[in-house]
Parts: C-alpha cells; sequence; structure tokens
C-alpha cells in the first residue's frame, strides 16, 4: 500500500515545482499565448517589475536634486508642440548657464522614459535640435540606443507575459520572420529600425522574446535610428513651421525611410536571386 502513498507525494510535489516555474519571471511561456484577460504579471514578476522601476526613479530623482533651480518657475516636460515653443527659450537658457548639469539631467530623463516605455521622446528628440542643432543628433542615437538597450533587458527578466498579452498575433509573425533570416538577421534589423514597419516600442520587448542575440539588437538600433533622428532633430531647429508631429513623417519622408532601408537588405535579395538561379 505504500505505493500509491509515493505517487500522490511524487505527483503534489510535481505540481507544486511546476508553479513555482510559472511564478519565476526567467520561465518561459508560449510565445503568443493569452492569458484570459488577466493581469499578465505574476506576484513574483510585478514586484521585480516594480523593484526595477523604483531603482530607476530614485536614481533620476538624485540626479534632478544635484541641479540647480530654475529662476524663471518650475521647468516641465515637453508633452506637444506648444510646450516645446514656450520652453525653448527658458531651457536654451538654462543650458547656458549649466551645460554639464543639463546634459545630464536631460540624457537620465530620455533613457528613463524610453527604458520604461513613457510617451514623449519624440518631443526630446525635438528638443534637442531646438537647443543644440544639428549636433543634437548624437544626443538623441545615444539615448535612444541606451535606453532601448535597458527596455531589451528589462524585457528579457519579465516581458514575456505582457508582450504576449499585448501583441499575440504581431509576437507570433515577429518570431516567424526572424526564424527565416538565420546570418542575414542583422540586415532585416536594420530595415525595421529605419523604416516604420514595427513600433520600435514592440521591437524593444519583442526581441529579447524571440531570441535576438544583444550585439544584433545594438548594432541594429545604433546604426538604424539614424535616419529618423536626423528628421526629428532637423525639425527641431524649425519649431515654429511644425504643426504636429504628424508633419514630421509625410509622405515624402516616409518614402526615403523605406528606401534607405531597402538597401540594407538588398544583400538578402541578392543571396536569394542567386539561390533560386
Amino acid at each position: 500500500m505504500a505505493a500509491p502513498r509515493n505517487i500522490v507525494v511524487e505527483t503534489g510535489k510535481l505540481m507544486k515545482d511546476e508553479e513555482t516555474a510559472e511564478d519565476s519571471p526567467t520561465s518561459k511561456k508560449p510565445i503568443g499565448a493569452k492569458l484570459d484577460g488577466r493581469f499578465p504579471l505574476t506576484g513574483w514578476e510585478f514586484t521585480v517589475a516594480f523593484s526595477v522601476f523604483l531603482v530607476f526613479s530614485t536614481g533620476l530623482f538624485c540626479i534632478y536634486l544635484t541641479m540647480p533651480a530654475a529662476e524663471y518657475g518650475k521647468l516641465k516636460l515637453p508633452r506637444s508642440i506648444s510646450d516645446l515653443r514656450m520652453l525653448k527659450d527658458e531651457l536654451g537658457t538654462y543650458a547656458n548657464i549649466y551645460p554639464t548639469k543639463f546634459i545630464l539631467g536631460y540624457c537620465s530623463t530620455y533613457i528613463f522614459m524610453q527604458t520604461f516605455m513613457i510617451p514623449g521622446t519624440i518631443f526630446m528628440s525635438l528638443l534637442a535640435g531646438a537647443l543644440f542643432g544639428v549636433k543634437g543628433i548624437f544626443l538623441v542615437v545615444f539615448n535612444a540606443t541606451a535606453g532601448a538597450s535597458s527596455c531589451y533587458f528589462l524585457s528579457k527578466l519579465i516581458g514575456r507575459p505582457i508582450v504576449s498579452w499585448l501583441w499575440p498575433e504581431k509576437l507570433k509573425f515577429f518570431q516567424t520572420e526572424i526564424a527565416k533570416r538565420g546570418d542575414k538577421l542583422l540586415n532585416y534589423m536594420l530595415f525595421l529600425r529605419i523604416t516604420p514597419s514595427l513600433p520600435n516600442l514592440f521591437i524593444n520587448l519583442a526581441s529579447p522574446i524571440v531570441d535576438i542575440p544583444f550585439h544584433v539588437f545594438f548594432l541594429a538600433t545604433v546604426v538604424g535610428i539614424i535616419p529618423a533622428s536626423y528628421i526629428t532633430v532637423r525639425a527641431g531647429l524649425a519649431l515654429g513651421d511644425l504643426k504636429s508631429i504628424k508633419d514630421l513623417y509625410d509622405l515624402k519622408t516616409l518614402t526615403v525611410l523605406f528606401l534607405i532601408g531597402s538597401i540594407s537588405i538588398l544583400p538578402t535579395l541578392l543571396k536569394r536571386k542567386r539561390i533560386y538561379e
């Protein structure tokens, strides 16, 4: 009669192990699996996410405490084109008086927003153009790459259930396309970064889930965002002529981006042509 009792005990242990594995932030759930409308994160995953957010927030707050107070009221993050126009002169004066502190605060804020997917980085990029001119492209590319990399590692830790919950079909499609690329993965990632084929937010979150190596992700990001960053920074130089964010990407601009992106996947197309011949 000991055998049935042992089976029950082993079965109970197995069920407990499975529950523990599912609750782990590093456990892999099937790609595209839906969570039946429930909150996608387990208690452990939510704790990890909140802890990371708390660490970043504390660091950002400490940086703000070291910055000299503005003499002309509270500076705020620009959330619209009109905000940018009103803050341009004040922020320009602040940046001229405290250049190092301003750049540190600007970079920290940009990376924080990019890491935690907070909307508004487009206004930060326009601000770089308005304050620093074309040289602002270096700030934008650095911050966007650093923020995207932080988001990559955060998603690697706890992003799978979130992406599977928000974009199950898009994630399956992305997984299929990545599996096709093989040694031309960098070319494909460059195409995605240069063109607006997929949202950058989705690329940042989904890349570690579909096992895109970080070095490929990093190279594609730092090179691929240059054209769009240049367009945004140039637009920041002429804020008076910019009516809305939609004006940044008109048909002409989108055509140019897709042409540049097509160059990145040209080696892949030529290789396929040789194979078929």
